[in-house]
């Protein structure tokens, strides 16, 4: 059997990528599992890149080498239903953006790996949309 599927959304995968507090929590997450993502998740992962960047400009070089090799990692990118995704925002009082990795979860019948509370709470649920 193949690894276990689990959708990964940015504010783990930024942890890991950009050596945050909780960068060695995100690597146990994230290990040894076959990882899928909303297409969004690389604009989000740019924005956290170009802020860093703003507020540590020294830093910028490894801050873009760290959101290439990001870019470059497996991982399945996955186009996301945005009315489908929208309906769940609106039920579960979630931004448009981190309805599209629940919807994405809930449509693959995975895990959402997340450090949102909020997502988390709403990953939780089991409801039909």
């Amino acid at each position: 059997m193949g690894n276990e599927g689990a959708v990964v959304d940015a504010s783990v995968m930024a942890s890991w990528i950009f050596g945050e507090p909780r960068a060695a929590r995100a690597k146990s997450l994230l290990a040894g599992k076959a990882l899928y993502a909303p297409k969004l998740m690389g604009y989000e992962l740019a924005h956290v890149a170009s802020k860093k960047a703003a507020r540590h400009p020294e830093l910028t070089q490894k801050i873009l080498q760290a959101l290439g090799l990001a870019m470059r990692l497996d991982i399945n990118w996955v186009d996301v239903d945005l009315v489908a995704a929208s309906n769940m925002a609106i039920a579960e009082n979630l931004t448009a953006y981190d309805a599209s990795y629940l919807w994405l979860a809930r449509k693959m019948g995975v895990t959402l790996l997340t450090f949102d509370e909020k997502l988390l709470r709403a990953a939780g649920k089991k409801r039909k949309y």
